[in-house]
């Protein structure tokens, strides 16, 4: 970057709106202090880098753009004498970072006044004693407030996800202690309909034979195949009909579980022309509790299965034994978010899964993105369900470009025009008192463009609101003094 030094006029910073209530002694003191340079067109310092300097412009034109994904976006372009940037908060000392918070590029030659920023941050400090507690005072307590006030908001999100996992395991676990109950009772009667099969008659081949059968009635309930409501109908009434036909009791109970198990008349037929039919009754008995416990055992397992998966679940949304940034499937992250609050989006709401599979593993920070998910989608089911009406949300992913695509799209009510742009201020919340804090969506957007490199943005008419994330594909590891909102 070409600059070249001019002198410093005090008559000149006089007439800059920052400078105007100095006495002469002050601005004799700032021209000593300071510098006036002439800049060559270019960049004049670049985010992320130690603020060193602090600007005020003199005569030019300035542009403040900041970083977002792959792309610089311009913030502000502005010729008025008197605009500064550069290290505004040196006179914080090292409580923050000192780092400059955007870049500064110039379109044609201009002129700044620039002071060293231990130099500003000692002037501040001598001169405005008062407003520099002041703003000590609304620096930090609206930085500790936004802690304070996120990790209230987590621990209420992790409440609410905890009772809707509680609900989401109770299911299941009822479903196989009621199984396994169940399966105590079928295995008690069959060892009675097998003493009464036992106490007939039987020669040892057909014992044998009906041993044989039961082994491939458990088969067969293994590949039971699926039937329609019209077929499985058809089937227990002819099941049915064979059953009476043959004196068996309680026929319309047993016939319904011999078709959910893939057995017909046929079958039946097969049974019947191997034993004395004296015995009968207590072989299909013995047979049909057979299907029956294998049935309870089938059920048994789906829900120790379900338990599981829910449990897997929780482990990749909280992102516990895992490394805090790595390459993630965003995929995974969504279905993990999505069964945790699949009791609180309810069973009015439609959820549409529509992912584009092709997609790669991009480097992220696994349990902040389930943040980001978490927030949205808590915010569309929200405006949801205050549409009084059945919802759908769509929960979206491609390809844009070098970026990730992720949009979380909901039916509800929308966002007013007059306040889209507020959206993402901290404190913000069209909530009841008491329902928001109003920060959900700003961690949400620090999360993203700062701790990613991504952006965050909405469109939205009433019935169709997408919050759109775009992730970088690729990205350097993170910056370790950046902090987590």
């Amino acid at each position: 970057m070409s600059r070249r030094p001019m002198p410093c006029s005090v008559q000149e910073i006089r007439q800059l709106f920052l400078f105007e209530k100095l006495t002469p002694e002050q601005l004799g003191r700032l021209c000593a202090a300071g510098r006036v340079e002439l800049f060559e067109p270019g960049v004049i310092y670049t985010e992320g880098q130690p603020a060193t300097c602090f600007y005020v412009l003199l005569e030019g034109t300035v542009v403040l753009s900041r970083r977002v994904g792959g792309d610089d976006v311009e913030v502000n372009r502005t010729s008025r004498p008197g605009v500064y940037a550069g290290a505004l908060q040196a006179y914080l000392g090292d409580r923050t970072p000192q780092i400059y918070n955007h870049t500064l590029h110039i379109t044609g030659p201009t002129r700044f006044f620039v002071l060293p920023a231990d130099t500003f941050a000692g002037i501040v400090q001598e001169w405005f004693p008062m407003a520099v507690h002041l703003l000590e005072g609304l620096f930090f307590g609206v930085k500790n407030m936004q802690q304070a006030i996120g990790q209230r908001e987590r621990l209420l999100a992790l409440g609410s996800l905890s009772a809707g996992l509680t609900h989401e395991l109770n299911n299941p676990a009822a479903a196989a202690a009621r199984a396994a109950a169940s399966l105590r009772e079928r295995i008690a009667r069959m060892r009675h309909e097998l003493a009464a099969v036992t106490d007939s008659p039987l020669i040892r081949e057909a014992l044998a034979e009906l041993i044989g059968f039961q082994e491939q009635t458990a088969d067969r309930v293994a590949k039971a195949p699926a039937l329609s409501p019209l077929q499985a109908a058809d089937r227990e009434d002819t099941l049915t009909e064979w059953l009476e036909d043959h004196g068996i009791e309680q026929s319309w109970q047993v016939a319904p579980t011999f078709v959910q198990a893939g057995l017909d008349s046929e079958w039946l037929d097969r049974v019947e022309s191997m034993l004395d039919e004296r015995i009968l009754p207590s072989a299909i008995g013995w047979l049909h509790s057979t299907v029956e416990t294998e049935l309870l055992l089938d059920e048994i397992t789906d829900s120790t299965a379900r338990i599981s998966h829910l449990i897997d679940a929780a482990k990749q949304y909280s992102q516990l034994d895992r490394a805090p940034f790595r390459m993630v499937d965003v995929h995974e992250l969504l279905d993990s978010t999505l069964l945790m609050l699949n009791s609180k989006i309810g069973t009015r709401i439609t959820v549409v899964r529509q992912y584009d599979e092709t997609l790669p593993k991009v480097p992220a920070h696994p349990a902040e993105l389930n943040q980001v998910w978490t927030n949205l989608i808590d915010n569309a089911v929200a405006a949801m369900n205050g549409a009084d009406r059945d919802g759908t949300l769509t929960v979206r992913t491609a390809r844009a470009n070098d970026q990730l695509l992720v949009e979380i799209q909901d039916t509800g009510t929308g966002i007013d025009a007059e306040i889209r742009d507020r959206i993402f201020d901290p404190f913000f919340t069209t909530k009841p008192v008491g329902e928001g804090t109003g920060l959900g969506l700003d961690i949400s957007w620090r999360i993203v463009t700062n701790k990613h490199h991504g952006s965050l943005r909405v469109k939205s008419v009433p019935g169709n609101t997408r919050f759109q994330v775009l992730l970088p594909l690729t990205a350097t590891q993170p910056d370790p003094t950046e902090e987590t909102p």
